[in-house]
């Protein structure tokens, strides 16, 4: 059995997520597999490095498939790109051990979370960033997320729902950047729960308008308990930017 590793670019704005939950065409996972099933004359599952949200975006996705085809990486490459729509892109084929696994060999991953900023939207961000028009306290932001760096229970920044699955995640790091009319949050972590990155955005941005205090998301993180007052960032301003093996 021959393994292939994909590294995968996306403009997730027209597609319901990465994961293929039906016979659904509008799925990152569906439309890769239905190429390469057609190419291959063969039943091709994809697996991802993780499950991208509706409207999520990918610089640096990580998927790999099984095939009894023997293929070069070029033949690979040629097909995807080829038959893939515009907005999704392979960027590299590798051919791996058969024993990896996108998803259970990663250990670290990389986001980000683009803001626009200003007096007015910027056209050419609106499908990539989320417009806050009202001044934000930067440093209040980078105060709040240094309680959240370090190996945590994440329950309150997240909304799974399975009790079974075990909410304790490792950030690595949370940096802020500002430039021109853009402010980028970078997450850096082992694994991020469903909707994790979005909701402590959400939590950023509220102590950063001053609604919320810095060592407030300290106390809503003690509390292990999903707090309203977090709202739901927009997916269209989440990128994936890189996985690490």
């Amino acid at each position: 059995m021959n393994n292939y590793k994909l590294l995968l670019e996306y403009d997730g704005s027209k597609y319901k997520g990465w994961q293929r939950l039906k016979a659904e065409d509008k799925t990152i996972q569906y439309k890769i597999e239905s190429v390469l099933s057609r190419w291959l004359d063969e039943d091709i599952k994809i697996i991802g490095s993780g499950r991208t949200d509706a409207g999520v975006h990918a610089r640096g996705q990580v998927a790999n498939f099984w095939t009894e085809n023997n293929c070069s990486v070029k033949e690979v490459f040629k097909a995807l790109n080829e038959y893939l729509p515009d907005d999704i892109a392979c960027t590299k084929v590798e051919k791996v051990d058969e024993r990896f696994h996108s998803r259970y060999n990663a250990i670290l991953k990389e986001y980000e979370y683009t803001i626009q900023i200003g007096n007015y939207k910027d056209p050419f961000l609106r499908q990539y960033a989320w417009y806050i028009a009202e001044k934000l306290d930067v440093s209040a932001m980078e105060d709040a997320a240094n309680y959240l760096v370090g190996t945590h229970d994440f329950t309150s920044y997240t909304n799974l729902k399975n009790k079974k699955k075990s909410k304790t995640r490792t950030i690595e790091s949370i940096s802020i950047t500002k430039s021109n009319n853009t402010l980028v949050i970078k997450y850096i972590g082992d694994g991020f729960l469903q909707h994790m990155i979005r909701i402590i955005t959400g939590a950023l941005i509220q102590v950063g308008l001053n609604e919320l205090k810095s060592d407030d998301l300290l106390k809503i993180l003690n509390n292990k308990k999903r707090d309203e007052r977090c709202p739901l960032a927009p997916s269209k301003g989440l990128s994936l930017n890189r996985v690490d093996y």
